[in-house]
């Protein structure tokens, strides 16, 4: 029976709500309505996606759906326990062998998500105040999480700023133990950080490095192994984590380095000790799909293809990219009205590319982040950029 006084007072959240709709920030995200693919059904409607993280469009690769498959059918729905005392399977160690091998490292343990990879790991790292954290200031909110679970010192440097980087480590020169901690590819930018500055930095200063890399797996480095690979960096970062549900199509986060790294993690990291396995069926289609990324190489060349196609096409029309180096294609938009504008008119014509605003950026930083994909053919991305050509005005882009 629906009640309809609740305990306690909680008007704050419909002001809350109130204002938020009133600046233009509420999130209010359209529903897909079968496969997250280029070319999808939302609310109804044939759209063209530009706003997943599929980059190379293994969401639906018959590789990975059947490893999943399989694997449910062989092995269940769940694993039935936390993977520290009955829910390890043999999938599980699979597939974290397969990501070792593929990033080059001794070994991997995989957690259940990014988000959890960085706030089980980071307060494992550090003690107390007589340790330093040091954080490029754009980097990700799951690592702003981790950072605040921790009591160590904490020191923030202006975004890819190697001099800032430099002066920071010296104000903390006196930490036991210090950590510099960046995104490797920065999710609403598309630019990367400079990490072999950072390693040398972090090597000068006695410094240990944590990369998130979770838009950079499958997208830099030779056949998409990322950003410790575009460096040439394999040995030198001491925790590298990554994502399976970005460009390898799948779920879970990863953390690769040494053999001593993933026993250190597993033994002291929370959300890996007190957070169920990961479904059997997601093992198998993990393993599949680093599988398929090396097997297939055309999957990654198709993603750069598209990338510097669109991003030059998107310039040349006048609309402004931003600083984006990657995949992630921003088309800069400045007040969240005008990007929440752009994203209504896209929508309208079968588009979904979605307005960033506060706070996932700053308050005049809003953009629309398009997100190329494998997928894309290049009739998708004209398509695109005729329709774009026409809102641009509307909104007063170009």
């Amino acid at each position: 029976m629906y009640c309809e006084t609740m305990p306690g007072d909680m008007t704050w959240m419909k002001q809350r709500f109130d204002e938020l709709h009133e600046k233009s920030l509420l999130w209010e995200p359209p529903t897909l309505e079968g496969p997250n693919q280029p070319r999808c059904t939302m609310e109804g409607k044939p759209t063209i996606m530009l706003s997943a993280n599929n980059y190379l469009n293994l969401t639906t690769h018959p590789k990975v759906v059947q490893a999943m498959v399989d694997a449910t059918k062989k092995y269940g729905a769940g694993s039935g326990s936390v993977r520290a005392i009955a829910g390890t399977m043999d999938l599980h160690l699979e597939a974290e062998r397969k990501v070792a091998e593929f990033k080059g490292v001794e070994a991997a343990l995989i957690y259940s998500a990014g988000y959890t990879a960085n706030v089980g790991l980071i307060p494992t790292l550090v003690q107390g105040p007589q340790d330093v954290i040091i954080s490029d200031e754009l980097n990700h909110g799951s690592i702003i999480d981790g950072v605040r679970l921790t009591k160590a010192r904490r020191g923030v440097y202006a975004h890819n700023d190697m001099e800032e980087l430099e002066a920071v480590l010296k104000e903390h020169d006196d930490a036991e133990r210090k950590l510099i901690i960046t995104d490797g590819v920065f999710s609403m930018d598309g630019d990367f950080a400079p990490l072999d500055e950072i390693n040398k930095l972090a090597e000068e200063f006695g410094a240990m490095v944590l990369v998130d890399d979770c838009h950079g797996e499958g997208v830099l480095g030779e056949g998409g192994r990322g950003i410790v690979d575009h460096f040439n960096l394999q040995g030198h970062v001491d925790f590298e984590v990554g994502s399976f549900s970005k460009a390898l199509g799948v779920q879970g986060g990863i953390l690769a380095g040494t053999e001593m790294t993933r026993t250190h993690a597993l033994n002291h990291s929370r959300s890996w000790l007190l957070s169920g396995s990961q479904p059997p069926g997601v093992a198998a289609a993990q393993k599949a799909a680093i599988e398929v990324l090396i097997e297939e190489p055309e999957h990654h060349a198709k993603l750069w293809e598209n990338t510097n196609y669109f991003r030059k096409e998107l310039q040349s029309l006048g609309f402004d990219t931003g600083v984006s180096t990657t995949p992630i294609i921003p088309i800069m938009c400045g007040e969240s009205s005008t990007a929440k504008a752009m994203t209504t008119h896209l929508q309208r014509e079968g588009v979904m590319a979605g307005a960033i605003v506060f706070p996932m950026v700053a308050r005049d930083k809003a953009r629309i982040r398009t997100q190329m994909s494998a997928g894309l053919s290049r009739e998708d991305l004209d398509e695109v950029l005729r329709l774009l050509e026409s809102i641009g005005p509307k909104v007063g882009l170009i």
